[in-house]
């Protein structure tokens, strides 16, 4: 499933704190955006439609939750950077932040315990 960056935005309200209705989603993003009401409608009633959340009536209102998990999300954006950058493949990924000076040492440590475990497993 894709969604867009707007409608990612929107998806981590949603993802925080759910079942909400359009208004407390709408308040929420107030302090993030300049979007308007009947945008964050909108990016609501697109997500609606792709799947993503699923709505609920609840009196006059609907209340809106995340049918798309934010792991599943995570994974897929993962793996298609991955593959449009890297040819999907990790090592390059990790050799390009190691080469742009973006891993920590406590980066590092949890990189060489992870290969440690992977190598156990193996």
């Amino acid at each position: 499933m894709s969604i867009s960056e707007a409608e990612a935005v929107v998806m981590e309200v949603l993802w925080q704190r759910h079942p909400q209705g359009a208004d407390e989603v709408v308040s929420a993003l107030a302090a993030r955006s300049d979007w308007a009401e009947p945008t964050i409608k909108t990016l609501l009633n697109r997500l609606l439609n792709k799947g993503a959340i699923r709505a609920e009536r609840e009196g006059r209102r609907y209340l809106y939750s995340p049918v798309l998990t934010r792991e599943a999300w995570v994974a897929q954006q993962s793996e298609g950077l991955l593959e449009r950058l890297f040819g999907g493949r990790v090592a390059p990924l990790v050799a390009h932040f190691s080469e742009r000076g973006k891993l920590s040492e406590a980066d590092i440590a949890e990189l060489k315990r992870l290969i440690g475990e992977l190598d156990d497993e193996r």
